[in-house]
């Protein structure tokens, strides 16, 4: 890893591992610590915000160069040596405790909950970068489970081979289809490789047949690919996810140098575009966070709690 690289990382708060994995306490890990505010997933999946840990197993390497993405671009790098799973986990989980040490003590995080903290039940594997280049991927999860945490994991869906390949996969995995078309996909997701459309639309054709829960994310910039909904609402019949995410942009990272704050689409414009793909698909507007410009849509009735879904509580 470039050491200026590095430097502009840990300045960042991210804390590494071996060079290609990494941990970050997010926004609503502190919201959820300090002032009790949770995030979205807490509301929509029953999981607990302040003891999710974000993490990824491959910082180094992504093949898109998405205009809302956060992440510090053009820095990617090969891996030599890969971490072993189990090795990782513990290494992750160390540097998020340490990371936790500043609430400790603060009279606006009560112990308990600062203990908490400490014991993460969820891996958001979702930080930077294409997760699913990590070569022990499934062993990384099957680890997780061992240990009774929750997963929920990110891809961009450029890699369908290796998702098949998987023989253990997230509870719940994502696959974030930012663009109704493949003229609008190079103009947002900027890949770097020459199939990555038609790459994905074997990920979304191969989605159905996975054994676990499948939700695909539409991450919405305003003026960039904000809208098209039959076009939107046809990718999301070919993956027949269980729930779909409509997101709305949001101005930070590495996103401030390309986009501005005027690209980050209002709740209401997310709920629009929901209702619309709800009309096309029959499904229904499940829950709401207006603060994280966020929908979850649905088929009336699906259990939306993660935990209950797998019988954890």
């Amino acid at each position: 890893m470039n050491e200026r690289y590095r430097e502009l990382l840990t300045k960042q708060q991210y804390r590494l591992h071996n060079d290609h994995a990494a941990v970050k306490l997010c926004h609503w890990m502190r919201q959820s610590l300090i002032y009790g505010r949770n995030c979205y997933k807490q509301d929509f999946y029953g999981i607990e915000s302040h003891r999710c840990m974000q993490m990824t197993p491959v910082i180094n390497e992504c093949d898109h160069m998405c205009q809302f993405c956060w992440r510090i671009q053009e820095n990617d790098f090969e891996i030599k040596e890969w971490s072993e799973p189990k090795e990782m986990l513990d290494a992750l989980i160390k540097h998020q405790r340490k990371l936790l040490t500043g609430f400790n003590g603060d009279d606006r995080c009560s112990e308990k909950r600062y203990n908490e903290a400490k014991e993460p039940n969820m891996v958001a594997i979702s930080l930077a970068g294409e997760p699913i280049r990590y070569p022990y991927l499934s062993e990384f999860i099957k680890e997780c489970h061992h240990r009774n945490m929750i997963t929920f994991m990110v891809t961009n869906g450029t890699y369908p081979d290796e998702l098949e390949r998987l023989d253990t996969l997230p509870r719940q995995l994502y696959v974030t289809v930012a663009a109704p078309n493949e003229e609008i996909y190079k103009k947002v997701c900027r890949p770097k490789i020459n199939d990555g459309w038609q790459r994905i639309m074997r990920t979304l054709s191969l989605f159905p047949s996975l054994d676990t829960r499948t939700v695909i994310r539409h991450t919405f910039v305003k003026d960039l690919n904000l809208g098209w909904a039959d076009e939107y609402a046809e990718l999301d019949s070919i993956a027949s996810p269980d729930l779909i995410e409509p997101k709305g942009y949001v101005f930070v990272g590495g996103s401030r140098q390309r986009l501005s704050m005027a690209n980050m689409p209002s709740h209401n414009e997310i709920k629009k575009i929901s209702e619309e793909l709800c009309d096309r698909l029959g499904m229904t507007i499940l829950k709401e966070k207006p603060d994280s410009r966020v929908t979850l849509l649905g088929k009336e009735g699906i259990e939306t709690d993660i935990r209950k879904v797998y019988g954890m509580i």
